[in-house]
């Protein structure tokens, strides 16, 4: 063979490993393999599917009836693996969802980037707050693009939004209220300990996480009343608010939390909150309550998420956005005036009050916002740009979520340096972010992160 046949074959050798991820097609297919099948994987196997450059190539879920449905949902060429680590070895797969209980999202999303797959993540990002920073460092050292599922971000509306608020509308953001209110009572019920299922390998499902005997409370479903697998509603409703809040105001972190509440309510073996309420301070001085009450709907009223300004409100929902303005008065007319003031106390000129901004609504659609966010990362993973919930932010909006958890369970105010990813002056919150990793699963990350 000639040096220039030997030359030819290297460069098309280091042209096919290096650089094949970066001159994709727009019409190149994607396969992707699909982690976990409970309600908002099944979401994601729906959105997915329907893409059209996409191929179903495998699923794998430790519960068998849902594997089960799962393939079947998927389509008859779906493959089905019911340990995990074997799908990461199928090279049909360019892409990994992850739709598992939230203290498997880091550990997978990280060894899927480690096994060249790009991954398509479900928030919370992480369990505790040192997982988001590896990571990114992981990502970033294998190229992978890592998509979070805060669905609202690909939403044009919540864009639009967004642009009105940066550019001044509503005035100087003073202010942002974010609630989710229902009433769940009495509960799921307080079943003992049991045998796990025969169809549910529930060493698998744990993972990470502590060994525990198996309750139906814990696996499954209700793994979200437990600090061993989540953050709580916290880390789960109160996510999506924060990540558009913190989106909006294009800040890493809050400089402060102070949060109170816990499980007052409900029976049952859980631990995490049925009644929470955390106050952020952010830089410029705004202030923000995300509010979250599991036992009490009250009126409907209050929910969702509003933003503040010194000209109006901006209120934003997954079904469109409204903004109010406040109208321009005379502060003369807004003192209280009492009957036995003498004079009457002051009095107001006889200007006609009149809007300080253009009040407007937006309708937006829930259904868009997920096929927009799949597309997003589908167009992500030929180009090789960062998609529009990249894990550093991911990261960043979880951290807040935790630092109000861990503010409510050491019954103090935190204190954040978002550079330094520290709490200030406090060793044994510090202490709380980082979690440890079950064996075997700790030399999984050990290898990772080394």
């Amino acid at each position: 063979m000639s040096p220039m046949s030997t030359s030819r074959r290297t460069f098309a050798t280091a042209l096919t490993a290096a650089t094949y991820q970066r001159i994709r097609g727009a019409n190149d297919r994607v396969g992707a393999g699909f982690i976990g099948y409970g309600l908002i994987g099944a979401q994601h196997v729906h959105d997915f599917k329907n893409q059209p450059d996409v191929d179903m190539v495998a699923l794998s879920d430790c519960y068998q009836p849902r594997l089960e449905q799962g393939a079947a949902a998927c389509g008859p060429r779906t493959k089905t693996y019911r340990d995990f680590r074997k799908m990461l070895d199928d090279k049909d797969i360019d892409a990994i969802v992850v739709s598992t209980p939230d203290h498997w999202h880091a550990l997978m999303s990280m060894m899927a980037c480690a096994a060249g797959k790009d991954v398509y993540v479900e928030k919370p990002l992480t369990l505790f707050v040192k997982e988001g920073r590896w990571m990114v460092q992981v990502a970033r050292k294998h190229n992978r693009v890592v998509q979070v599922g805060t669905q609202q971000r690909s939403g044009k509306h919540y864009q639009k939004a967004g642009e009105l608020i940066r550019n001044g509308h509503i005035g100087k953001l003073v202010s942002v209220r974010m609630a989710s209110y229902r009433n769940i009572m009495p509960g799921f019920g307080a079943p003992g300990d049991s045998a796990a299922p025969a169809d549910f390998d529930y060493d698998m499902w744990l993972g990470p996480a502590p060994k525990r005997p198996f309750n139906r409370q814990r696996g499954i479903y209700h793994f979200r009343w437990f600090w061993d697998y989540s953050g709580g509603q916290m880390t789960n409703l109160g996510a999506h608010s924060i990540d558009i809040m913190q989106w909006y105001l294009g800040a890493p972190g809050p400089l402060a939390v102070a949060s109170s509440g816990g499980r007052v309510a409900l029976p049952g073996p859980g631990d995490t909150p049925d009644i929470q309420d955390a106050l952020y301070e952010y830089p410029g001085g705004v202030t923000a309550i995300y509010s979250c009450r599991e036992v009490s709907a009250g009126r409907g009223s209050g929910g969702g998420l509003e933003f503040f300004g010194t000209k109006g409100m901006l209120t934003i929902g997954r079904g469109s956005f409204e903004v109010v303005s406040d109208m321009r008065v005379d502060p003369e007319s807004l003192i209280p005036r009492f009957k036995g003031h003498p004079g009457g106390g002051p009095q107001a000129a006889g200007v006609k009050p009149a809007p300080w901004t253009q009040s407007m609504k937006e309708p937006g659609s829930s259904d868009e916002q997920f096929n927009l966010h799949v597309r997003n990362f589908i167009e992500c993973i030929k180009s090789r740009k960062r998609p529009i919930a990249d894990v550093e932010e991911g990261h960043q909006v979880t951290t807040a979520c935790h630092l109000a958890n861990i503010s409510l369970r050491t019954g103090r105010k935190i204190r954040w340096d978002a550079a330094k990813e520290q709490i200030l002056g406090d060793r044994e919150a510090n202490a709380m972010l980082e979690r440890p990793y079950r064996k075997p699963w700790d030399a999984v990350l050990r290898s990772l992160i080394s």
